[in-house]
């Protein structure tokens, strides 16, 4: 078995991945995400997608990792001080670690080392680093069996982490960028540079890569619903290429997530679009006095609205914000909560649509 050594260094053969059916499934994935990146554009804030899409991803992709949280805990934690669980502290490090990846993206183009530590450390929250202690391996949840030993000495590590920076940063002509994104993603969980949190901040660096080579100008694209739908083929994928040296299926399959995440994105913007527009009309028709775009488009932005949240957003008096929020859930567009001493003002119809993958 191929699975110990040598550990692949990048880029591979082009004969490994240039085939018929590999390049037709990637024409069909960048026109689906193609399709999004356009779609994404008619949103008039985008940050209603970034803030509904990114939280979303957190809580998925933390639960293939089996960190279990509910929207209600996910948004409680975000907008009230009350205290949170384990799990929820988890996905919100998630987020605001995504967050400050793309935000690394967007000002210097690149990742550093440094970059990568500096995200997984936001996701777990230690100061741990690269591995530098041997013995981690990788085992079959169910029967305790070694599935692939990672490369186990630290100077090896980093050398195949500079290689796989080299070729994550560099814009290759010679390779289309969405099946370097899937090579690339293999590369990185095979390395597993670090104690812990290396399945999710490969998660993150595939929709940095996507950032990074202009393929989405928002954090929007995450494939961890897809993932936890097709979890067997992806360990199963992952590993046939450590095993056997063949990338067709793995390759096949990270395409199909693209293209399938890409699609049900598509479909969860447009019902955003049209949940926005049925909120607008009536709002103009049942409570004219209090419309105000600004309004409507935070509550999409924050689904779970604090009337502190509208004093900023429109530069109005609190009593003001709290008599718009209130005239809001009287038409049926919010409903109300008291967490602890804070009343949140609900978009439910919002929160459905976020939840369906």
């Amino acid at each position: 078995m191929r699975h110990n050594t040598p550990y692949i260094k990048l880029p591979i053969d082009t004969d490994l991945y240039e085939t018929a059916q590999i390049l037709k499934a990637d024409s069909r994935a960048n026109m689906a995400l193609g399709e999004l990146k356009g779609l994404a554009r008619t949103i008039p804030n985008q940050s209603i997608l970034v803030n509904a899409i990114v939280l979303q991803e957190a809580k998925d992709s933390s639960e293939i990792e089996n960190i279990i949280t509910t929207d209600d805990e996910l948004y409680e934690a975000l907008n009230t001080s009350t205290k949170t669980n384990s799990a929820t502290k988890e996905v919100v490090n998630y987020r605001k670690a995504i967050f400050e990846g793309f935000n690394i993206i967007q000002d210097q183009e690149f990742l550093k080392l440094s970059d990568l530590v500096k995200i997984q450390e936001i996701i777990i929250e230690n100061k741990g680093g690269i591995r530098s202690t041997p013995g981690t391996v990788l085992k079959n949840d169910k029967t305790g069996e070694i599935v692939y030993t990672p490369p186990q000495d630290r100077e090896q590590i980093l050398d195949l982490l500079a290689n796989f920076l080299d070729n994550f940063n560099i814009k290759s002509d010679s390779i289309p960028p969405l099946i370097n994104l899937a090579i690339l993603h293999h590369q990185f969980e095979s390395i597993h540079p670090f104690y812990d949190g290396n399945g999710r901040t490969g998660r993150i660096l595939n929709i940095l890569f996507l950032s990074l080579n202009n393929l989405l100008d928002l954090p929007i694209l995450y494939l961890s619903s897809y993932l936890i739908e097709n979890k067997t083929n992806y360990y199963k994928y992952l590993n046939e290429v450590n095993k056997t040296g063949k990338w067709t299926n793995w390759i096949l399959y990270m395409l199909e997530a693209i293209k399938v995440t890409a699609n049900k994105t598509v479909i969860k913007i447009e019902q955003i679009n049209i949940e926005l527009n049925r909120v607008i009309d009536l709002t103009k028709t049942n409570a004219p006095k209090i419309y105000k775009k600004e309004l409507i488009e935070l509550i999409f932005e924050q689904p779970y609205c604090k009337i502190e949240y509208a004093v900023k957003a429109l530069n109005i008096e609190r009593k003001t914000a709290s008599r718009y929020l209130k005239a809001l859930e009287t038409i049926g567009v919010l409903s109300s909560k008291k967490i602890g001493r804070e009343t949140i003002f609900i978009n439910n119809n919002l929160i459905q649509i976020l939840k369906r993958h």
